[in-house]
């Protein structure tokens, strides 16, 4: 299982309340890739509760739409928003010593609809709450250009350090390192 980098750590205005480390409220989610699933791990605390000691509902279709909103990222290369997110709530979800699971995989993807599926999972491997996701997804040269102005403008702040390698031996990554120069660094 792999950890993935947040790109947008960093970067001025992100406070996702599903996965930025610095929101107070925020969940704090982080994601593994794991094969086809992208997996996060999750502890619940009084804050996040319903009912005494059960974690409320409205949370458990937070972690699975922005779980699912990661396999868009990862898996896809893109960003895109809901369009539809349908929770099936299994058994309750207790929050006292409850490490939580959650994984969710690409099922479809046609043109720019992506279709998702999404698991969370107690402490002792049950199966709790399940969630079907439909993403419009933006097109991948749009969520680059997004990307790419995140980048430059945590760069510009020194909040963010862009590393390239490349090598004069038959110019390989010469053009990127060139144009990483022109898209992350200052105008003179």
């Amino acid at each position: 299982m792999k950890k993935i980098k947040n790109p947008w750590i960093g970067i001025e205005g992100y406070n996702c309340i599903g996965c930025c480390p610095d929101n107070e409220i925020g969940l704090k989610m982080e994601f593994y890739e794991d094969g086809d699933d992208i997996v996060s791990f999750w502890e619940p605390d009084d804050n996040y509760q319903s009912w005494i000691d059960t974690l409320h509902g409205g949370i458990q279709s937070l972690i699975i739409d922005e779980i699912c909103g990661w396999v868009l990222f990862r898996k896809l290369q893109t960003t895109g928003v809901t369009s539809r997110l349908e929770v099936k709530y299994l058994k309750p979800v207790t929050i006292k010593n409850n490490k939580l699971t959650i994984r969710a995989r690409l099922a479809k993807h046609m043109r720019n609809v992506a279709y998702l599926e999404s698991e969370i999972y107690n402490a002792e491997g049950v199966v709790c709450c399940k969630g079907t996701a439909v993403y419009f997804c933006a097109p991948k040269e749009k969520a680059e250009e997004m990307l790419k102005s995140a980048i430059r403008k945590a760069t510009l702040s020194v909040k963010f350090f862009p590393v390239m390698c490349g090598t004069a031996f038959k110019n390989k990554g010469v053009v990127k390192v060139l144009d990483a120069i022109l898209d992350y660094l200052p105008s003179p």
